[in-house]
């Protein structure tokens, strides 16, 4: 018994060194290394397989600075995380207040930042639990650590899930809008990131009242921030 005991010990140690020195080669990688697919990406195929449909995914990668308008980045800034530049990678005021929230039996708003959205999208599933959340804390540091501002929002703006199938800026700008991210409206952008909170069920292509009255929120918001200086 001792002899089993230290075995699963010894194991358990080497895995959690493989674990951790895995995530950071691949968190350092992804610096410089375009996303070209995520773990939500196959999850998806999946699902459509499951369900007998075919398979849908459309996502292409472009460089922030030359393939997105500039209107991007500051439309979800001011739509997600307007204090983005500011925070180290967790909201603790945003945090508090949903805390409070579901406290009080209210329907409390999501506090995630973009830097933990990227860490999720990025290298973890869909969904919650202690164990994900957990995780996610721990690549959201590594990526605040080893990232820029600029390439978190990169990242993030080619990986996140805009549509059915559909991922990154410029997939949903071409899909909806007839023309790459890089000429990108104002307006458009707006209406892209207004989207987010729940891409399957809001659409940019056919807006609702609802998905108006936000954009010019967050066109309003935009105007206030001014342009984003990386």
């Amino acid at each position: 018994m001792v002899r089993l005991l230290v075995r699963v010990r010894n194991a358990v140690r080497w895995a959690t060194v493989l674990f951790l020195l895995g995530s950071v080669l691949a968190v350092l990688a992804y610096r410089w290394i375009p996303v070209y697919v995520t773990p939500l990406m196959l999850i998806r195929c999946g699902q459509q397989m499951a369900r007998g449909e075919k398979v849908r995914l459309r996502h292409h990668w472009v460089d922030m600075d030359t393939g997105m308008s500039p209107d991007m980045a500051l439309a979800v800034v001011a739509s997600e995380d307007q204090k983005f530049m500011t925070h180290h990678g967790f909201d603790f005021d945003a945090i508090s207040m949903a805390m409070e929230e579901r406290r009080r039996g209210e329907r409390f708003r999501g506090a995630s930042t973009i830097s933990q959205q990227t860490a999720k999208n990025v290298f973890l599933w869909p969904g919650g639990g202690w164990v994900r959340k957990g995780l996610e804390a721990y690549f959201t540091v590594l990526v605040e650590l080893m990232w820029s501002k600029h390439r978190i929002m990169e990242v993030y703006l080619n990986s996140i899930e805009t549509g059915d199938g559909v991922y990154g800026a410029d997939a949903v700008a071409w899909r909806n809008f007839g023309r790459g991210a890089d000429r990108l409206t104002r307006a458009n952008c707006a209406l892209i990131a207004a989207t987010l909170p729940a891409p399957l069920r809001f659409d940019s292509q056919n807006p609702s009242p609802y998905m108006l009255r936000r954009q010019t929120q967050i066109m309003r918001q935009m105007k206030n921030l001014g342009p984003i200086e990386w």
